[in-house]
């Protein structure tokens, strides 16, 4: 009895343990997500016109080609006639109406953002940025969207609805790892167009709200992490099949040599191509590697490293989320922008990098090019820094806000063993020491 109880806990210990991702849940950002805010501007019973606009409130976690794809179900046999801004990939089936068709009648429209360069005439405010929303610290003017449509009932036998303004369910926004939760009352949202002499009201404004889960976009992960140091000469690698292992059914892997001169991934373009890595022990489309790479009277030099193993995929506006108990006394990061979470109080132990735009802000596809690099210099605290026990390794990476496998603390290239060292040096010195005293 006792044995089943102890294993039923350890079962428990477990799967709690994935809680925080299945649940969409992230220490580093607890409250991040992608909130999609439905107002209402103005109309009357079973037609109106709506402002939908997307925000992503997260830290690290941007949104990037070939973007979001926002979708709903109407309540009704609602339409949408027009619309700026944004799109509806397809008109459906519009044969019940007359005269002028609607730009949708599907019962469950997909949208998609309009491409930058639309024509100003098919523009609202925030709109056109192909569906790429940045995070909220990489460039908090570019981390919203928006568009507008006017929404009307299909049949004159839904023009008694339910409610005066059908809100739609069943909110996706079509990206690997995100839930959305259903349609909520807010306050009415505010708006001002002469910088803030005067304000209007939206009639009615609902939110929906989308979480990230890692566990639900892969279950697998998609980076690791390796480590050296100038006083070992012992490279710890990624440890093996972090992301697949070869062989195994639905792990695929090439060579560079074996690339065609021009490579072309049949895939849909709505769609991220899936991923061709190129074959390592790893098999990872990308790696991190921290080098401990000098150590000065006050200071200490780390060079961290970004390589690309995936030959289908550029990756823009990456990012990169550490954790190490010296970060709050980082000094100087080369090449790289750099921003503290500080997420535990007044523990600073957390901090984002990310490239710096036109210059290394691109991460290349797997080749020549396909890496960018760092070098940070960081103080050492009295009373905390040490190169022993593997202090001076990360605790935890995450690259474009998913956790990378890091290799186990038992493998840390780790200080030559200073005490053979005092020994054999003794060894050495009292047979000197005896002669000496001999001779005199």
């Amino acid at each position: 009895m006792g044995l089943v109880l102890m294993l039923g806990l350890i079962m428990t210990l477990y799967l709690a343990s994935f809680a925080p991702l299945s649940y969409g849940y992230d220490p580093l950002d607890p409250t991040g997500n992608i909130t999609i805010k439905w107002d209402i501007i103005q109309g009357d019973v079973g037609n109106y016109v709506a402002k939908v606009s997307l925000f992503n409130y997260q830290l690290f976690r941007h949104v990037e080609p070939p973007g979001w794809r926002l979708s709903w179900t109407w309540e009704g046999d609602e339409v949408i006639w027009n619309m700026v801004g944004a799109e509806a990939t397809l008109q459906g089936n519009c044969s019940r109406l007359k005269g002028n068709l609607p730009h949708s009648c599907e019962k469950k429209p997909v949208i998609v953002d309009l491409l930058p360069g639309t024509p100003y005439n098919m523009q609202v405010a925030n709109c056109c940025k192909g569906g790429v929303l940045s995070s909220m610290i990489q460039d908090p003017s570019k981390y919203g969207a928006s568009f507008q449509m006017s929404v009307g009932v299909g049949s004159t036998s839904d023009t008694e609805t339910k409610s005066p303004y059908p809100i739609p369910a069943n909110f996706t926004i079509e990206l690997p790892g995100y839930t959305c939760g259903p349609p909520l009352k807010v306050p009415p949202s505010r708006f001002t167009s002469d910088g803030g002499r005067r304000w209007t009201q939206a009639v009615g404004t609902w939110n929906v709200t989308c979480i990230y889960s890692q566990i639900r976009a892969s279950l697998t992960p998609k980076c690791c992490v390796s480590l050296s140091a100038f006083y070992n000469a012992t490279i710890v690698p990624c440890p093996t099949c972090s992301c697949h292992c070869q062989g195994l059914p639905g792990a695929s892997c090439t060579n560079s040599s074996k690339l065609p001169p021009l490579l072309q991934l049949p895939h849909d373009a709505t769609e991220e191509a899936p991923p061709l890595v190129s074959c390592t022990q790893h098999m990872c489309p990308i790696k991190v590697h921290w080098h401990v790479k000098q150590s000065y009277r006050e200071y200490w030099r780390v060079k961290i490293t970004i390589t690309n193993f995936n030959f289908a995929k550029n990756y823009s506006q990456w990012s990169l989320v550490m954790q190490h108990p010296n970060l709050g006394s980082l000094t100087e990061v080369f090449s790289f922008n750099y921003k503290p979470l500080n997420q535990h109080g007044p523990i600073n132990d957390t901090g984002m990098f990310w490239g710096i735009q036109f210059y290394n802000d691109m991460l290349l596809q797997s080749g020549d090019g396909g890496n960018v690099q760092t070098e940070i210099l960081l103080n050492k605290d009295a009373g905390m820094f040490t190169f022993r026990e593997g202090w001076a390794f990360p605790r935890k990476i995450s690259f474009d806000g998913n956790e990378c496998v890091m290799p186990s603390p038992e493998d840390y290239p780790r200080l030559p063993n200073s005490a053979n060292t005092t020994f054999r040096f003794t060894l050495l010195i009292i047979p000197c020491l005896l002669i000496l005293m001999f001779l005199l």
